[in-house]
């Protein structure tokens, strides 16, 4: 018989039996249920509505239920809906009768609201690491590479020369943006909605506070309604994972196009790499493919749970069991490829020559041409016209900025002294950027030695 079953006289059909079940996915809450219920029992003895015996067995039920679980002993059936009932009902059977008070004072919907936020909570800490481990992995890549320099790009066309230092930390930086929104979403899941019972509260004089402080909640919900129809801790989670893996998948880009043949700017370690079943020759970038690849289907997540959460009434809806699978998918894909990334990069070699090379003749530094008429008075758009029609000139005569004359230049303004000739240079003009944040080599150093000290104050679990 159900536990719920009392007021039915008819079995459960099997297709609905199977099509309500969520246990093939929710068994993974099995410890956040067991702690929960384990918090609820020590509580009610405390106030009164279970006895000390009532809670000794109950509590030595539970743990007995936790050993069989680890030691995969325990049984899973449709039949019992979800994780919840399979636990309670398995307690019930080993201590009789009395297991049944495990549920006082309490309903499934804020007891699976509790689980999600134990989950939510933990995992939270586990992404906080990998996320700061890949931190580590660029800043030594950067630090290994200080003096290379590379292309910058926009539209993916040559712009301006930067140290590939530079272009790494600004990853570093989008990964820190991550850790804060984390951070934010790990403030609304500490927030604890036992108690709330069905909807409305319960008749039971509860604490709700030693049950907060039992499992180490900063604060407790103050509406019961809001408590078991609150899900926007489970989205946030999502939305923070959807950004991450949108800022791995745009770095992802970018590695499979600096492996090409066409760029030759770094390899992928061939512990990172695959072949092809045809091709003897070829090297692909799979992992950083498959990156980029999944970052699509967590975005997909955060979009269904917005639309289930969109037309729901308070205050629980069976449509809230949808948010599991979609938090359970998005945190396995998220902390895979935050851990495979970071020994990818970690292995990744540079081509240093090669990305000297792109820098040749690309035009690259005609800004700091701009620049030098424009600090000797020239308005700036007039100094700009300048150098288009010596960028012009140059494809015309097939030339390259560096292997313009002084007398070539004067020719197109005179305000064009010797000194012009030597900001021609790649490394002439990643060493003017000298603003803050630029790509100068003392600023990218100042980067590196702030960021290190931020890193270096976390504690991370490798």
């Amino acid at each position: 018989m159900k536990l719920w079953g009392g007021r039915f006289r008819k079995d459960t059909a099997a297709e609905v039996e199977e099509f309500n079940s969520s246990i093939q996915f929710d068994h993974r809450l099995w410890e956040q249920d067991i702690a929960g219920s384990l918090a609820h029992v020590k509580m009610l003895a405390a106030v009164g509505v279970l006895s000390a015996d009532e809670a000794e067995v109950i509590c030595r039920g539970l743990e007995e239920i936790r050993l069989e679980i680890e030691q995969d002993k325990f049984d899973f059936s449709p039949e019992f809906e979800d994780i919840h009932m399979h636990i309670e009902h398995r307690l019930i059977e080993k201590v009789g009768p009395v297991g049944g008070k495990v549920h006082t004072a309490r309903s499934r919907n804020d007891q699976v609201a509790l689980d999600t936020h134990l989950y939510v909570r933990q995992e939270v800490d586990k992404v906080l690491d990998l996320i700061t481990l890949l931190q580590e992995e660029l800043v030594k890549q950067a630090e290994n590479n200080l003096d290379v320099i590379m292309p910058g790009y926009t539209h993916l066309q040559h712009a301006q020369p930067v140290l590939l230092s530079h272009h790494l930390l600004a990853y570093v930086h989008m990964l820190e943006r991550d850790r804060e929104r984390f951070l934010g979403c790990r403030q609304r899941a500490d927030i604890m909605p036992l108690g709330a019972g069905a909807l409305a509260g319960t008749s039971f004089p509860i604490d709700r506070q030693q049950v907060a402080q039992e499992l180490g909640f900063a604060a407790i919900y103050a509406n019961s309604l809001d408590a078991v129809s609150d899900r926007d801790y489970i989205l946030e989670f999502l939305a923070a994972a959807a950004i991450c893996l949108m800022h791995l998948s745009r770095l992802a880009e970018e590695l499979i196009l600096w492996s090409s043949q066409e760029f030759g700017f770094v390899e992928l370690d061939d512990a990172y790499s695959t072949g092809s079943s045809i091709m003897p020759q070829k090297k692909n970038p799979d992992v950083p493919e498959l990156v980029r690849g999944k970052a699509g289907r967590v975005a997909g997540h955060l979009m269904a749970l917005l639309m289930t959460m969109k037309g729901l009434p308070l205050a629980y809806n069976k449509d809230l069991q949808e948010d599991k699978e979609a938090l359970f998918d998005t945190v396995d894909t998220l902390t895979s490829c935050l851990g495979i990334f970071a020994r990818m990069i970690a292995t990744l070699k540079v081509n240093e020559d090669r990305m000297r090379q792109a820098t040749r003749g690309d035009f690259s530094t005609a800004t700091d041409l701009a620049d030098y008429l424009a600090k000797r008075g020239l308005p700036f758009r007039q100094a700009h016209a300048v150098v288009g029609r010596l960028v012009q000139f140059c494809l015309d005569q097939d030339k390259i900025l560096e292997e313009l004359t002084l007398e070539e230049l004067q020719q197109a303004s005179p305000l064009f002294d010797s000194d012009a000739l030597t900001v021609l240079t790649p490394e002439a003009a990643v060493a003017a950027r000298i603003s803050y944040g630029g790509t100068a080599p003392q600023q990218v150093k100042q980067q590196l030695a702030q960021v290190r000290k931020t890193l270096g104050s976390r504690q991370t679990k490798k």
